[in-house]
């Protein structure tokens, strides 16, 4: 008895360590919580230094609890700084595609690629406290300045605004004025949008707490 149960607890604590997640259980509902941290990595390694969320982690969990008998819904826990913007967009559109029960909730911040990410989940929860920066796709290193080039940066950045306003209720045309605002970020464009104003565009559906979100995730999973 004592053995199944340590075992149990080690292999929370290699979870949590390895990945960020962990499944509860409880009277509500069995829930699978992934955290999705620092910067997005994608296909290149990120320097040993920061801080990161690997892709190729994240993707087969949520195909894991997609298919998951014993798990009732998903909660994601978001404080990013960006990344790889296609990396970002693949597991946006899985968790998108989930069939059950998914909330997402914002702390700290949902920089860049966070965003998708944040309007993915069914239902979408920003702390009072946390922010969000939107600003246009940006790329390092060695750039080809040819009309070709920003044609790209062009079709990437619509995909982003496709998928945010059509997970969202905020319009193309106010995300975008956010994306290239150049009064709030000293020698740039953006625009770093807080817990409440989120929330008042449409980009974010609820402010609120770990509580809040889990809450709204017990009631989805009820239904």
């Amino acid at each position: 008895m004592c053995q199944t149960s340590c075992n149990d607890e080690q292999h929370h604590d290699d979870s949590i360590t390895q990945t960020g997640s962990i499944t509860t259980h409880s009277s509500n509902g069995n829930i699978h919580c992934i955290t999705i941290v620092g910067q997005i990595e994608g296909h290149l390694e990120a320097p040993q230094q920061t801080k990161t969320t690997k892709y190729e982690h994240i993707i087969p969990q949520i195909t894991a609890v997609e298919e998951a008998d014993d798990i009732d819904g998903l909660l994601i826990l978001l404080n990013t700084v960006g990344g790889d913007v296609e990396a970002g967009l693949a597991i946006a559109e899985l968790i998108a595609g989930m069939k059950k029960p998914t909330v997402s909730l914002v702390l700290g911040g949902g920089h860049s690629i966070g965003v998708p990410l944040a309007v993915a989940a069914k239902q979408s929860f920003i702390a009072p406290s946390a922010a969000m920066t939107i600003h246009p796709v940006r790329m390092s290193g060695t750039i080809i300045a040819s009309p070709q080039t920003y044609a790209y940066f062009k079709s990437i950045q619509e995909r982003i605004t496709t998928f945010v306003t059509n997970h969202s209720h905020i319009s193309a045309d106010m995300f975008e004025r956010l994306m290239m605002a150049t009064d709030q970020m000293s020698a740039d464009v953006g625009t770093v949008v807080g817990g409440k104003q989120a929330v008042s565009c449409g980009l974010i559906d609820n402010q609120g707490s770990l509580s809040d979100a889990l809450d709204c995730l017990h009631k989805m999973i009820k239904n």
